[in-house]
């Protein structure tokens, strides 16, 4: 019932807007046919005086005649339609021409129904073959209360809820990515600002702030944002997120060569078909001072299977597909004890073992290697910057 009221005052206030314009028309066309007739009049009175002062006429016939004007002179003022305006002599009918003021008012009332009945009716058919009146209202309350998949109904709910419920870092923390996403970095900010503060730090959180930080300053990984993505290594070193920004933090400083050290150790110690090997592997191109560096992403590090041996594996037992893959890893161990230059079998080694879970090995691995290629050099630099990501007491190797 309350729609259909609804629509009554709707259709109400369209009438009225298109019916407003032709009250108007008809009123100035009434006010200037009345003022036209009332100048008709005076004209007659003067043009009785003249013919007065001429003597064309009797003293008897100006009397009567301008009591004869006076009359209808005062009917038009009052009534506002303009009367007989023939002189009083004149035998012609009154209100003959075709643009009479009667027939003007006609046509505008017949304007005025057509307006009136013609526009709700249109509007109405419109809408009973194109809408749908059956189905009912659902106000901004219950669409937020089900959003279904539309995301800005999903951002409007989770920003009402946070405004009654500001102490909700869950909230903050689903919210801030978003924001994010959607660009809208000073709003990302402050709510990675508030997940971290009620819900404390983890890598993710770090990592988006940080992300937010650069954004606001166009990409630079400013002062701010670096013991950010630090902070989140020291949570996580397995972290390639925050090694990338941390390494594009040296390379936008100028430190080409331990930028390039920091992008080869996360080239190494990413699976090969990780997304972002890449982009990663384009910044080792820059920074390799025009070395031929190739674009493509690392090969499969020495001691994993090959294709064929996944194959292979994957119909094995558990424990002898455990087996094969540490029988793979030492082979590559013995390798490197008569080849130790072969900077990437270090690489390559150190990692294995850490994937196997091996954590004394790795260390011996990385001790063996940083003989061969000092800390303070390129490589060793790399090495170390790789245990570090993974998670290694790296002091204990220094030692």
């Amino acid at each position: 019932m309350l729609f259909w009221v609804e629509i009554a005052v709707l259709t109400f206030a369209v009438a009225a807007a298109f019916l407003w314009p032709l009250t108007r028309l008809r009123r100035e066309t009434e006010r200037d046919t009345r003022e036209g007739a009332m100048a008709v009049y005076r004209d007659q009175l003067q043009e009785l005086e003249r013919d007065r002062a001429g003597e064309l006429i009797s003293a008897e016939q100006v009397d009567y005649a301008r009591a004869e004007i006076a009359r209808r002179l005062l009917s038009a003022d009052k009534s506002g339609a303009p009367g007989d305006t023939r002189a009083p002599g004149d035998t012609s009918a009154p209100g003959d021409t075709a643009t009479s003021p009667r027939r003007k008012g006609l046509g505008n009332t017949l304007a005025q129904a057509l307006v009136v009945v013609l526009v709700p009716a249109i509007g109405l058919g419109v809408y009973l073959a194109l809408g749908s009146p059956g189905l009912p209202s659902q106000p901004l309350e219950a669409r937020l209360a089900n959003p279904g998949n539309d995301m800005s109904l999903l951002i409007a709910q989770a920003e009402r809820h946070l405004m009654q419920n500001p102490d909700d870092g869950a909230g903050w923390d689903v919210l801030a990515p978003i924001y994010l996403q959607q660009n809208r970095v000073g709003e990302a900010e402050q709510a990675f600002r508030n997940a971290i503060r009620l819900k404390g730090a983890n890598p993710d959180r770090l990592n988006g702030l940080g992300e937010a930080l650069m954004a606001q300053s166009e990409g630079v990984v400013t002062d701010a944002a670096r013991d950010l993505f630090a902070q989140s290594v020291a949570l996580n070193p397995n972290n390639p997120r925050a090694a990338y920004y941390l390494a594009l933090a040296l390379e936008q400083s100028g430190k080409k060569q331990d930028a390039l050290a920091a992008f080869k150790a996360i080239a190494s110690a990413s699976p090969p078909d990780a997304p972002w090997q890449s982009l990663v592997a384009r910044h080792i191109a820059r920074n390799s001072d025009g070395a031929a560096a190739s674009a493509a992403p690392p090969a499969a590090p020495l001691g994993n299977p090959s294709a064929g041996d996944v194959a292979a594996a994957q119909a094995m037992p558990d424990g002898d597909r455990l087996q094969m893959i540490r029988g793979m890893v030492e082979s590559l161990d013995a390798k490197l004890k008569t080849e130790p230059d072969n900077f990437d079998g270090w690489m390559r080694l150190v990692r294995s073992y850490v994937v196997l879970k091996d954590q004394d090995r790795a260390l011996s691995a990385l001790k063996t290697g940083l003989k061969t290629f000092p800390a303070d050099g390129a490589e060793g630099k790399q090495l170390i910057a790789m245990a570090q990501q993974l998670g290694l007491p790296v002091e204990e190797a220094l030692k």
